[in-house]
């Protein structure tokens, strides 16, 4: 069974609001619906982790959550204006001004320093005062843990570093939304850990609202809500009684490493 449901009236604490949204692609002589009437909303400050089979539309979800589609019917809020009617142009303002993304190879440009890929955003924005420009990139980095690396091309950076960095850009004009699709699935455990640390952190400290899509059950269980997508709808819609403490558990990988490392008496 489906958990659809009707919405109340909007709140303060709306973030997002999703409202009987349908979007169907024409490829060729053929419908393909890959929304069918979702409805939901995510508060302010939320971590919210979406989870599905291929094909089940969290992808379409999230473009357009993103503000990178929009829907063929049904109306879309983000900040309490509605995205579902504007141009391309306003798309990109909304973009630009009010949501971060984060992606799973990480997209970053390889002739470029770390501190110039976080900076890149700011060029195309409509600011004229060019001079914070490299103070705000750093402020990014090393809120990321990143700033002795500034100089460094992706090339010289692990995964994890990189993926730093690319959550750096992500932040570099205060977001109120960061939309991270599979931000784990190219790393190893401790690294996914680590990321999802920081993504807690920018939760939790600056109430930054997250949403990431995830295929891994153990990475989802960091955000404080599950939804599940089949078949173009919202299968599930769960709050996680007790997210894991990514922070915590870095701190007991880190102790159970130093024990290993304790030399035989």
């Amino acid at each position: 069974m489906h958990a659809e449901k009707t919405l109340g009236p909007p709140t303060a604490l709306e973030l997002i609001r999703i409202e009987d949204v349908h979007k169907t692609y024409h490829i060729g002589d053929m419908q393909v619906h890959a929304l069918r009437g979702v409805s939901l909303t995510i508060d302010r400050g939320s971590f919210v982790a979406i989870m599905g089979p291929s094909g089940s539309g969290k992808s379409t979800f999230m473009n357009i959550v993103g503000c990178l589609d929009k829907p063929s019917s049904g109306e879309y809020l983000l900040d309490s204006v509605s995205i579902s009617k504007m141009h391309r142009d306003e798309l990109a303002d909304i973009r630009n001004k009010k949501v971060g993304f984060v992606f799973q190879q990480f997209n970053l440009l390889a002739r470029t320093t770390a501190l110039e890929n976080v900076e890149l955003p700011l060029l195309y924005s409509d600011e004229t005062d060019t001079s914070n420009f490299k103070n705000r990139a750093m402020d990014a980095l090393t809120a990321v843990g990143l700033a002795d690396r500034s100089d460094h091309h992706p090339s010289q950076l692990s995964g994890g570093q990189q993926q730093r960095v690319a959550i750096a850009r992500s932040l570099i004009n205060n977001p109120q939304l960061i939309l991270a699709d599979e931000p784990t699935g190219a790393l190893d455990s401790k690294t996914s850990v680590e990321i999802m640390a920081i993504f807690q952190r920018l939760n939790r400290e600056k109430n930054i609202s997250i949403v990431i899509v995830t295929h891994e059950p153990d990475i989802a269980h960091y955000a404080d809500r599950i939804i599940v997508f089949k078949d173009g709808k919202v299968q599930s819609d769960e709050r996680v009684a007790e997210p894991r403490d990514a922070a915590r558990e870095l701190r007991e990988w880190v102790a159970d490493d130093d024990d290993e490392e304790e030399p035989a008496a």
